[in-house]
């Protein structure tokens, strides 16, 4: 199972901060958000969304980043400061 975490607004917006995720293979990051999307189709809006940022294993990662069974993936909205 890979370890799906949501922070900031987005954890807001899809009213939770963590779900598992089985898999039978290692897949890409765009691979994962399209499964969850299948499960979770009210999340789309968010989860495709062009500013959403990822870190695989507390590293930020790209679309194409591989995830595996043993992977902790973590979205979040695009941070800002002043």
């Amino acid at each position: 199972m890979i370890k799906v975490l949501f922070f900031g607004q987005l954890k807001d917006q899809l009213g939770v901060n963590r779900i598992e995720v089985p898999i039978d293979h290692d897949m890409t990051v765009s691979q994962l958000l399209d499964n969850m999307v299948q499960v979770y189709p009210q999340w789309a809006q968010e989860l495709n969304s062009e500013t959403l940022l990822v870190a695989v294993d507390q590293m930020i990662a790209q679309a194409d980043t591989m995830v595996s069974e043993s992977s902790e993936v973590a979205f979040f909205p695009p941070v800002t400061g002043g």
